[in-house]
């Protein structure tokens, strides 16, 4: 009978169903070891906002936040407007950028620049009521308004020499006015004419001043269809002409500007 008790409660301790009164629960455990270290996507969205808010703090603490810009610079053309055009210095330019972090910045800006190209004896402009006449000289004005975007290439794997440097890469929506005005003829109205267009090119920023002062160089390629660019006002209208007429007024603007920048 002692034999049979004894059976019975080794039979009752080794039951799986009586696990619980160890004080253990089997479930409660398994949950337990799946939740180990937490919810990983909480940990993951934690570590993505403590990097930005450092990230944040460093470039509030070493970054620029903006700039005004002021530059003389030249501007010159392809095509048949590069034949045409005698291209007078300085160009002018302003702008004004606003840094959204250490690599990229956004800008507003205006520049100006002089050109003049000349009708000889025997070229005729046709867009003169008309008529065949000398002009002479012909002045231009180009007035070009931008928004502009910068790119500033990661340089920490790079030399000394070109993160001291500051490289960028950049790129412009812009709008050129174009004013075209006859010297020698009084009688002869103005060409004016605005055209949108882009540029594209690339910079580097000088420290004078870390944080405060720079020097700025900048080179563009601008695209643009100007109002008079497939103009036949300066076409051979003869079996022989001067040199200086042109089938159009074809050919992409390139400018190259240094700057004197203020940043704070």
């Amino acid at each position: 009978m002692h034999k049979l008790l004894i059976v019975l409660l080794l039979v009752i301790n080794l039951n799986p169903l009586n696990a619980q009164f160890d004080g253990v629960d089997p479930f409660t455990a398994e949950d337990e070891d799946l939740n180990i270290g937490g919810d990983i996507f909480s940990d993951f969205n934690e570590d993505i906002e403590s990097a930005q808010i450092a990230e944040d703090e460093r470039f509030f603490r070493y970054g620029r936040l903006f700039s005004i810009q002021f530059g003389l610079g030249y501007t010159t053309f392809s095509g048949n407007r590069g034949q045409a055009y005698e291209d007078k210095l300085p160009s002018l330019s302003m702008a004004y950028n606003y840094f959204k972090d250490f690599q990229n910045s956004f800008g507003l800006g205006v520049a100006y620049s002089r050109h003049a190209f000349f009708l000889g004896e025997g070229d005729q402009y046709r867009g003169y009521q008309g008529n065949d006449r000398f002009l002479g000289t012909v002045n231009v004005s180009m007035i070009r308004v931008f928004f502009n975007f910068r790119h500033y290439v990661e340089t920490a794997n790079l030399g000394t020499a070109i993160t001291y440097s500051n490289p960028y890469l950049t790129g412009r929506m812009e709008y050129w006015y174009v004013s075209n005005k006859f010297a020698s003829s009084a009688e002869a109205a103005d060409d004016n004419g605005g055209a949108f267009g882009f540029g594209l090119g690339g910079g580097l920023d000088f420290p004078v001043e870390i944080r405060e002062s720079y020097i700025n160089v900048e080179m563009l390629m601008h695209f643009v269809p100007y109002h008079d660019i497939d103009t036949a006002n300066y076409q051979c209208r003869f079996a022989t002409c001067e040199a200086n007429t042109f089938e159009d007024f074809s050919g992409n603007a390139f400018s190259t500007t240094v700057s004197y920048v203020i940043s704070w």
